[in-house]
């Protein structure tokens, strides 16, 4: 299982004095979290630690950046997130605790703080890392996705960054904010954002107008924003992922994003066994060449996925 040693007090110890504090008889939900620090500063949002006073913990807190608080796209966006993460009740997705609204009237929701590594963190020293313990990362990460999917919910954001590994050997998949969700009768809204606009050398595209997600983990159909994408988006993505793992580098890539794109949709990936500097089991390289394909019907769904990931394909590395 693939664990890593965190710094002292990376999590924090349960005192007595906390557990037994008495509760106020008013609660104001006001006052209910104190601002510890800011974590990340996104595109459109602001994620922080804060101490919920009430519960005697640390938490993630989750809003809008000022300039888009009062933007709808971006209020449902966020109200869509936590509410997919929050039904979303797998050991492979981040628990939320609330939604609310803060004293000004904007919308922010709280989840578990997650200690640990990025996957993209991780592969920045892939040479420390037995495969089998980078696969089992993979296999987790379709676990949840074989939830996901099975609770109708696409998450089209797979990429490194959004992968977590715990000390613990927890595995968590990430930011849900570009999650597909249909209407019970099959139907589904519009996209939040319309067209594509592909700018000079930037892979990353985000935004309004813009392509939502990361050009080179994305599916063809989700570059062509095709209406009807389904959950096999996200094989394609992990399968992205997961030769990236294998080889060292992504299957498509180059200076411009319209070259990726153009790349993504229309070119064969090289096989893993022709760029990889690492040995490639066949069965892997197969499984990898299949999720990539560019017609959605031919790719595994996750169970197969999963099978293949749990079977001995380890033994060839032992050959």
């Amino acid at each position: 299982m693939l664990k890593f040693q965190q710094p002292p007090k990376a999590y924090e110890d349960v005192y007595l004095e906390e557990t037994d504090e008495p509760l106020p008889e008013v609660l104001n939900p006001n006052t209910r979290y104190v601002f510890l620090s800011t974590l990340a500063k996104g595109g459109k949002s602001i994620i922080s630690t804060v101490r919920d006073r009430h519960l005697q913990r640390v938490v993630v807190h989750k809003s809008l950046r000022p300039e888009f608080v009062n933007d709808p796209q971006e209020q449902l966006r966020l109200l869509r997130e936590a509410r997919v993460s929050a039904k979303l009740q797998h050991p492979s997705t981040v628990p939320v605790y609330e939604i609310g609204r803060d004293r000004k009237g904007n919308v922010y929701f709280t989840m578990k703080l997650v200690h640990g590594y990025t996957l993209r963190e991780i592969m920045d020293y892939r040479e420390r890392y037995d495969l089998i313990q980078l696969i089992e990362v993979i296999e987790q990460i379709a676990q949840g996705l074989a939830y996901a999917h099975d609770h109708g919910v696409a998450h089209r954001d797979i990429k490194p960054e959004n992968i977590l590994a715990g000390p613990y050997g927890e595995v968590l998949l990430v930011d849900w904010g570009l999650a597909k969700v249909w209407r019970k009768d099959g139907s589904t809204t519009p996209e939040l954002a319309t067209g594509i606009t592909v700018e000079g050398s930037d892979n990353t595209l985000t935004g309004h107008g813009k392509l939502q997600g990361t050009p080179i983990y994305m599916s063809p159909e989700q570059i062509r924003r095709d209406p009807g994408i389904g959950y096999s988006t996200d094989i394609y993505s992990l399968g992205v992922v997961l030769y990236e793992l294998l080889t060292g580098q992504v299957p498509f890539n180059a200076e411009h994003t319209y070259e990726v794109i153009d790349m993504v949709e229309n070119q064969p990936p090289p096989k893993p066994s022709s760029v990889s500097k690492y040995p490639v089991p066949r069965m892997l390289e197969k499984l990898v060449m299949r999720c990539l394909s560019k017609d959605p019907a031919k790719r595994p769904d996750t169970q197969e996925m999963i099978q293949i990931l749990q079977a001995d394909w380890h033994r060839e590395l032992l050959a």
